[in-house]
């Protein structure tokens, strides 16, 4: 069996009426993003940046998966699939995906601003001033932020590396070191990216760009790509 890996952005989850900072010229809520959403921020107003946390995971929470994130699980059963998403939100596996690594975090998720492996699973319940971990040090959004280290991508390049078919769904591919894995991607490998907006990715071997929103062209490259398993 085949193995496909898929790099999910933000383009997916906006059918879901997720949005975006950059669909609103780099404010979340009225905020600049790095007052929610880097390490200076938090020090600066922790209860600011929990308050803005606490309500993008109630809004993820009331989001339901879109025919994109079901189109994608339905290529499980014809090829070994991985998905790598950019989204802190958790619709790929309410879609039904087995396999899903996530580069930036998890939004459901609290974790211990003193040991990051210390991971709470908050679902929508809020996180406040002196909600503590085990030991006794505040939790804070388990969300990679501006300037933080990207834990995952040592093994989502792993993954990259060893796909025999590469897709790219709903990301500019500007935001690194997730922009990279396509380029660690073997040469002789089909390599698909859907998109609305033409992304600049530069010369890449066996590229196909699909100009359209996420539902339409997952739904027409899923099919693609389940005719040829089948062949």
């Amino acid at each position: 069996m085949k193995k496909i890996v898929i790099l999910t952005g933000a383009g997916i989850s906006a059918e879901s009426g997720i949005q975006t900072f950059r669909d609103s010229g780099g404010l979340w809520e009225g905020h600049d993003v790095m007052q929610v959403a880097s390490p200076e921020g938090w020090r600066a107003d922790p209860e600011l940046v929990l308050n803005f946390y606490n309500l993008r995971r109630k809004d993820a929470a009331k989001a339901q998966p879109n025919a994109a994130h079901l189109a994608l699980v339905e290529l499980e059963a014809h090829y070994e699939t991985l998905i790598v998403t950019q989204n802190v939100d958790d619709l790929h596996e309410r879609a039904g995906s087995a396999k899903v690594l996530h580069l930036h975090g998890l939004l459901r998720n609290a974790r211990s601003s003193a040991n990051p492996q210390l991971i709470y699973d908050m679902e929508d319940r809020e996180i406040n001033i002196g909600d503590t971990c085990d030991l006794g040090s505040q939790l804070r959004p388990d969300v990679v932020w501006f300037g933080e280290p990207v834990p995952m991508i040592e093994a989502a390049v792993a993954e990259a590396a060893k796909a025999d078919i590469f897709v790219v769904i709903g990301t500019s591919l500007v935001v690194y070191p997730a922009a990279s894995l396509i380029h660690y991607v073997a040469r002789h490998a089909p390599k698909f990216v859907i998109d609305p907006n033409r992304p600049e990715v530069g010369p890449i071997q066996n590229l196909e760009i699909i100009e359209e929103k996420a539902t339409t062209g997952v739904r027409k490259l899923v099919d693609q790509l389940i005719a040829e398993a089948d062949a």
